[in-house]
């Protein structure tokens, strides 16, 4: 891959950096060499990203030739947005407050080279910021009032650099060119982040897992590479982002997600999917919308609570609308439990899913990847429960037996109703839970993320379970480059 270091005026530049070319702004938007460039990284480190601006020119006209430029044109508009600004600036609240608190001044100015201060201490501070809007040179300003807070977050062109920085920044520029993954990532004709959280204890994908997946992706000449929420600042660097850490709206898998398919990527699981999937009540408005058989359901409000045990009986469950993994999901056998329970997820959210109880001795659980059923697993209850896992408490789980079927074993029935739920939500990858009950079945969720775990969903597949994901990938990037293919 080339790398290439754009700039108004190349005679300017005095920072030499192995193996990139630095090219003149001017060139680089006008010569016909870089219009029929292949993959490129280009480092965008012109005066001015305003709207419209040469620099603003070189990140989008970058996008649009299937290069990858550095700051992306999302990162300059998010730069642009004071509410991201301040939303950034609530997250590293805690950092700033204990960071800044030994200052006599009422100013700060940080300087970020690549990802990094020349002041040690504040290194940790200069990561954070580059993560959530990566960009070459940064200069921060911060302002204490009551407390600490992130006055302005903006780009800096190459002549701002103080000539006491430059030696810094220099070994910071030739640091960040030599990342121990690039080589590899250079080699590989596409890349994928598998974006994974090592502490999570009901994480998607074991550690083994992980790893099939990986090799899959090397089967399939592609370079596929582990990483993790302090990775947010890399995301343009690849072609792809897989998601193996459990989703949700308020998160960072969130955002993730979201900035890798405004920067074009191929994204497992999509931000639209993560929405869907991540909400109960979404689901049982969308499943009652297109007749997707489900258990009677009712979305519970303050004013129609009382209804709920006319309406479905007892016992019956209800589930907070972000709920996982069985958690957030509780039954009540009575109306004085079932008042208790609404109260405490009232506390938490507006709307409540109520549903009848529909005891069974496991779920049918069915793999669905763009559009094509996967595989098929029944996930058993636990020993004298009622749901397929019992959380003990905040690290210990108890989970029901698990058995892996082929789809020639599955009923057709369960696999065609999956299909056609997984469809209502998306293209991504997706678990659909379903019972049966009596020759009938009913979809109970669909999952965004579903768990893939060595020796369990893949007992019947094995290695060919992890290539079709992989091989999902590489249709889609070879989609995407016919696109971006010169006619």
């Amino acid at each position: 891959m080339t790398t290439l270091i754009v700039v108004e005026n190349p005679q300017s530049w005095a920072l030499e950096v192995p193996g990139a070319e630095v090219v003149s702004a001017r060139d680089y938007l006008t010569r016909s060499r870089f219009t029929g460039l292949g993959r490129a990284t280009v480092f965008n480190l012109c005066r001015s990203y305003a709207y419209q601006s040469t620099g603003y020119y070189v990140s989008l006209l970058a996008t649009a030739r299937g290069h990858r430029p550095f700051p992306s044109v999302t990162t300059i508009q998010d730069l642009r947005l004071s509410p991201v600004v301040k939303i950034a600036s609530e997250e590293l609240d805690r950092m700033l407050q204990s960071l800044l608190a030994p200052l006599k001044s009422d100013t700060f100015s940080l300087s970020i080279y690549f990802g990094r201060n020349l002041a040690s201490r504040y290194d940790r501070l200069a990561r954070a910021l580059f993560n959530y809007f990566p960009a070459p040179l940064l200069r921060a300003e911060m302002v204490l009032a009551d407390r600490w807070r992130l006055h302005s977050l903006r780009t800096i062109a190459a002549d701002e650099i103080p000539p006491t920085h430059l030696d810094f920044v220099a070994a910071q520029a030739k640091r960040f060119f030599a990342r121990p993954n690039v080589p590899d990532l250079k080699r590989a004709r596409y890349t994928i982040a598998i974006l994974v959280n090592p502490q999570e204890v009901d994480a998607p994908s074991d550690a083994k897992a992980i790893d099939r997946f990986v090799r899959a992706a090397r089967r399939l000449g592609m370079q596929a590479q582990v990483i993790g929420r302090e990775d947010y600042g890399r995301i343009a660097e690849f072609d792809g982002l897989f998601i193996r850490e459990t989703t949700s709206v308020n998160h960072h898998t969130y955002r993730f997600a979201s900035r890798a398919a405004a920067e074009g990527l191929v994204v497992i699981d999509d931000p639209e999917s993560i929405v869907r999937c991540s909400n109960k009540v979404y689901q049982a408005e969308m499943m009652r919308r297109r007749g997707i058989p489900t258990p009677r359901t009712l979305v519970v409000h303050r004013e129609n609570a009382k209804e709920v045990g006319a309406e479905l009986g007892f016992p019956c469950v209800l589930k907070r609308p972000d709920s996982s993994f069985s958690l957030g999901v509780v039954k009540a056998n009575d109306e004085q439990e079932l008042k208790a329970h609404l109260a405490t997820f009232f506390a938490r959210s507006e709307l409540i899913v109520a549903q009848e109880f529909l005891p069974s001795q496991f779920d049918w659980r069915i793999g669905v990847l763009d559009g094509t059923p996967l595989h098929a697993c029944r996930y058993h209850m636990v020993r004298g429960h009622w749901q397929i896992q019992v959380a003990e408490d905040t690290t210990k789980r108890r989970y029901g037996r698990v058995d892996t079927l082929g789809l020639d074993e599955t009923p057709p029935e369960a696999i065609a109703l999956a299909v056609r739920a997984a469809n209502q939500v998306g293209r991504g990858f997706y678990g659909v839970d379903i019972k049966e009950l009596d020759g009938r079945f009913v979809v109970m969720e669909i999952n965004d993320n579903p768990s893939v775990e060595a020796g369990c969903e893949d007992a019947v597949l094995k290695d060919d379970l992890y290539l079709a994901v992989m091989r999902t990938f590489y249709r889609r990037f070879e989609e995407r480059a016919r696109e971006l293919r010169p006619i």
